[in-house]
């Protein structure tokens, strides 16, 4: 089994990672990177000179080699280096976030003999993204159900491929476990295990043991979080610090914003719960939330669709914070602009650019953690400054994170006892945590564990 690691082996994002057993080449994943955000924005959040589309839109695409010279794509060119890129099988994506997905659209089409497969959520996100950028891949794309299997042909052999159900902080999000004759290829990305989740269903733990029991060769697994020993909790204690965070609210005619993921639909979910008991009407603002909330009601799993409006286009929103900066207490907010992407909406209004203007007793609820980059650390930084400047009250952090500490990590690792381990999504910095838990269950370093740069194969 030969495994190389494009990327997402020494940053938080563009996750890519290939396996070849003989002829026969599978990927997995293929995500963006874009410093400080794990979510597309609004329309300008990539500086890079852009490629505008025919027709009324302002809609932005980038070009292959654009996205190239900035870091956002995987560099998969080392496949062509390899001779693997015309034995690509299959291209799996584990979930929908854009650090797993977003790069999909500029790569498929150099793998078009490989069927893309992914879960309802995740395939209905891939295809809004196509849809939006009017982009086109020639590549067959296969939903498949959490918790089914699926046959692969290829060349040497074929392959079956489980779609194992687990949680994090999208939905429809999967563990990969492919099999072949030298065993399980075991992709954990990403992992959090949440018992009592408030929407869906816990992970599936019997699937984990009985793949155990069949032989895991080597377990790519996420590594962000394996310094920690404090589990981060699950949704249900995010759903508890919500309902803190309503209870303070105060003042009739002060503005009320609500930022968070825009792919966090069991979030969102909690989001609009406490916000009914507002009386006031909720209004999603941003193309970003509009694409993820349109994705997930078209798999039936937004259940708050009925009860929100959604603004999603530039001169809409213009229309619409005039009506708010004159009747600020009728509405409430939520918009992107959590990590202060530049051009996010959060970012805009707090710069003075839109005809929205916050003001002393106005109350912003973060319902997210900062990315632990050092871009949005500091970005985040000066917007709190500014909105505690004017009066805002400000209530951060009302969150939990979607990655598993090393308790998790530990869970995992004796459930599917895998023979190898190589930590991933994260820096070199994030990922050694992990080797050092690994040689807790007797794992040796540069042996049965491994850290591993972009563009490098291991041989096992």
């Amino acid at each position: 089994m030969e495994i190389c690691t494009i990327g997402g082996f020494e940053e938080v994002g563009k996750n890519m990672t290939a396996v070849k057993i003989e002829d026969d080449v599978f990927i997995f994943d293929i995500g963006i990177h874009i410093p400080g955000i794990v979510e597309l924005q609004e329309e300008n959040v990539l500086e890079y000179t852009p490629k505008l589309n025919k027709g009324n839109r302002n809609t932005q695409v980038y070009s292959e080699s654009k996205l190239r010279e900035f870091g956002v794509i995987p560099d998969d060119r080392i496949l062509d280096k390899l001779g693997w890129r015309n034995k690509v099988r299959a291209i799996f994506i584990s979930h929908a976030h854009l650090d797993h997905v977003g790069g999909v659209p500029y790569l498929a089409n150099r793998y078009p003999q490989a069927t893309i497969f992914g879960t309802p959520f995740t395939m209905k996100v891939l295809e809004t993204i196509l849809e939006d950028d009017k982009i086109r891949i020639k590549n067959k794309l296969k939903v498949v159900q959490p918790d089914s299997c699926h046959i692969i042909k290829g060349k040497s052999d074929n392959y079956k491929v489980d779609f194992v159900h687990t949680t994090h902080s999208t939905i429809d999000c999967v563990f990969l476990a492919l099999h072949t004759k030298e065993g399980i290829f075991f992709y954990a990305l990403d992992l959090k295990f949440d018992n009592y989740p408030t929407l869906g269903r816990p992970p599936n733990y019997s699937k984990l043991k009985v793949l155990g029991k069949q032989g895991v060769k080597v377990l790519v697994v996420d590594a962000l979080y394996s310094k920690t020993e404090k589990k981060p909790g699950g949704e249900k204690i995010a759903q508890h610090m919500l309902e803190d965070a309503f209870s303070k609210l105060r003042g009739k005619n002060s503005a009320i914003f609500v930022t968070t993921f825009s792919s966090h639909i069991e979030r969102l979910t909690n989001i609009v719960h406490f916000a009914e008991k507002t009386h006031r009407e909720i209004v999603f603002l941003g193309r970003s939330l509009s694409k993820y909330v349109e994705a997930a009601s078209k798999v039936n799993a937004c259940k708050f669709k009925n009860k929100i409006k959604i603004i999603k286009y530039r001169k809409q929103l213009e229309a619409f914070l005039r009506k708010l900066e004159k009747d600020r207490g009728k509405y409430l907010i939520v918009c992107t602009g959590h990590q202060a992407e530049e051009n996010s909406i959060l970012d805009r209004i707090v710069k003075g650019n839109t005809p929205f203007n916050f003001r002393q007793g106005d109350h912003l609820i973060f319902s997210s953690s900062i990315i632990p980059v050092s871009v949005s650390i500091l970005n985040r930084e000066k917007m709190d400054k500014k909105l505690r400047k004017i009066g805002v009250k400000l209530q951060t952090d009302v969150h939990v994170h979607g990655h598993g500490s090393r308790e998790d990590l530990r869970n995992l690792i004796e459930l599917v006892k895998p023979k190898h381990i190589i930590p991933a999504h994260g820096t070199l910095q994030q990922e050694t945590p992990l080797i050092e838990l690994a040689s807790e269950f007797g794992y040796k370093f540069g042996e049965t564990s491994h850290l591993a740069s972009n563009g490098k194969v291991l041989k096992l």
